[in-house]
């Protein structure tokens, strides 16, 4: 079946942290495990990343990645029939330094029995002004095809590429700020085929019956987000974050978060919050009128408009450290383990599973627990 892939990004971008231009990445270790449980969706299991630096200009990262999906979520519950799956996605990329300019490749594949993705990227980072600004291009180029587990006839291709661009200003000796802007372009088939649109039908038993959802073939979105970072005089940060998110389909999102970062001896604690609302596609519809009522119909509660809420904490414990208690050829290491919780209440999706009168039943709500460990090593 055909998961979401942002839990996933989320997760990997943890791992492997925030790189910057000008130095190549250490030489480094991550063993995770992941679990996500909510919304009658559970998702789990585990992830090996290692990077390793090849001289004085060149590093290489490779990563493997597997998660199993047990699903008998709102969407599936009432119109098909709960199932497991299996995701694979394996990754290799390299980083080239010279002078003060630093150039990145990654290429990334995933597969599960109904959705195979590739994506190559690229980007170049250079370092102005005596290192105290950073700007970045990148690319990216996503070929993925989609099938369905109970008709191997069934093949349909989206087609994905991604442009951005970033900025990062050191403004104070405790002041960094980064300004990033992401255009998204998506073309081909971009609906779940086995999500149904519902529709009233005053022959149905119900008052309604459902029919394939059918999505536009095109799709572009735009992004601009800001991030501030300020150290506080014991060693503590507080980081704020906002992204303003548009795009063709009429959704428009605004997302603000904030983080304190409080070190105490081998420990660092991270408390964040996090809020996200947005407006619904301008083809979304909990009820539609009439079978076929529009050109274009979708049901997705993704689509929906929505607010979610998420509350984090984050604790990680410097095990071994680099001041000569050493494990032979590990230098350092750490175990980092967090919890999130979501909430998100839906503002135009319907919980049919309250049985409520057609039009009137209670609005959906989800919670969901977000939960990591990982290990890190430094050799």
């Amino acid at each position: 079946m055909i998961i979401r892939r942002s839990l996933v990004t989320g997760i990997l971008l943890t791992m492997v942290g925030h790189v910057d231009a000008g130095v190549l990445p250490e030489d480094r270790a991550d063993i995770l495990y992941h679990l996500y449980d909510g919304g009658g969706v559970e998702i789990d299991g585990p992830s090996i990343l290692v990077r390793k630096k090849l001289g004085t200009s060149v590093s290489i990262v490779g990563n493997y990645y597997v998660d199993m999906v047990s699903s008998a979520s709102i969407d599936v519950i009432t119109t098909a029939s709960p199932y497991t799956e299996e995701r694979k996605q394996w990754s290799l990329g390299m980083d080239y330094l010279r002078g003060a300019s630093t150039i990145r490749f990654n290429y990334t594949s995933s597969t599960e029995s109904d959705y195979d993705a590739e994506t190559i990227s690229f980007s170049v980072s250079q370092d102005l002004f005596g290192d105290m600004t950073t700007l970045t291009l990148g690319y990216a180029l996503a070929d993925d095809k989609i099938g369905r587990s109970d008709d191997p006839t069934f093949e349909r291709h989206l087609d994905k590429q991604v442009y951005s661009i970033g900025l990062t200003q050191i403004l104070t000796k405790n002041l960094i700020t980064t300004l990033n802007f992401e255009t998204i372009t998506d073309e081909g088939y971009m609906n779940n085929p086995y999500r149904s649109v519902r529709y009233f039908d005053s022959g149905s038993a119900v008052g309604y019956s459902f029919e394939p959802e059918l999505y536009p073939n095109t799709r572009t979105s735009n992004a601009l987000g800001i991030r501030a970072r300020y150290f506080l005089p014991y060693r503590a940060a507080i980081e704020g974050r906002y992204r303003f998110f548009t795009d063709t389909w009429n959704i428009e999102g605004h997302t603000f978060s904030l983080s304190y970062i409080h070190p105490w001896r081998q420990w660092t604690f991270t408390g964040k919050f996090r809020y996200h609302d947005q407006t619904g596609a301008d083809f979304y519809s909990d009820l539609f009128a009439r079978s076929e009522a529009t050109n274009f119909r979708g049901r997705d509660k993704e689509l929906s408009p929505l607010t979610s809420y998420t509350f984090k904490l984050k604790a990680a414990y410097e095990f071994l450290s680099d001041d000569g208690n050493d494990w032979g050829f590990v230098k350092r290491g750490t175990v980092t383990a967090s919890i999130d919780r979501l909430h998100i209440d839906y503002h135009e999706f319907s919980d049919l599973t309250a049985l409520g009168t057609i039009g009137n039943e209670p609005l959906y709500k989800l919670d969901a627990d977000i939960f990591q460990l990982f290990f890190s090593f430094w050799y």
